[in-house]
């Protein structure tokens, strides 16, 4: 059994993400019906709405800090190999994921978030220089760091 976490974070599909998401496979089975008849449409509702569903409950992920590890999804690092971190701004987190990102760091990132947490990887087997992850709660995860 885990310990209690020390910092959790569950990030989910922001809601207007979720209406586009229905949008477009309400469209398909609408499509759908225009060209078959009414059982068939039924099914491809049946069938949109299960899978929108398994695409928001996919789409989510979470950060935990458990005193041992950071956990991001289901990547995990001990916290001994962690060094340095930083919160980076909405205006750099722009740069950092796209251009200004190393190919060889880890990112766990969403679109819909504009802010996070670069934290370094202090560990010669890792050719990882770095974690940079998508956070509503940047200071929180830094200050769970460093307990």
């Amino acid at each position: 059994m885990s310990p209690k976490p020390i910092f959790r974070e569950v990030i989910h599909p922001p809601l207007w993400l979720i209406a586009f998401l229905y949008f477009m496979l309400y469209s398909l089975v609408l499509a759908i019906w225009a060209a078959f008849d009414d059982a068939i449409a039924l099914n491809a509702f049946a069938i949109a709405t299960v899978l929108g569903l398994l695409i928001i409950y996919l789409a989510r992920s979470s950060i935990t800090i458990d005193g041992k590890e950071l956990r991001v999804g289901k990547a995990h690092i001990p916290l001994q190999y962690l060094g340095d971190s930083e919160i980076v701004s909405k205006k750099n987190f722009g740069i950092a994921r796209t251009r200004g990102a190393d190919p060889a760091a880890y990112l766990a990132l969403t679109f819909w978030i504009s802010e996070g947490v670069k934290i370094e990887v202090r560990d010669e087997r890792d050719p990882t220089p770095y974690w940079l992850i998508s956070t509503r709660k940047g200071e929180e995860l830094l200050r769970a760091l460093k307990s």
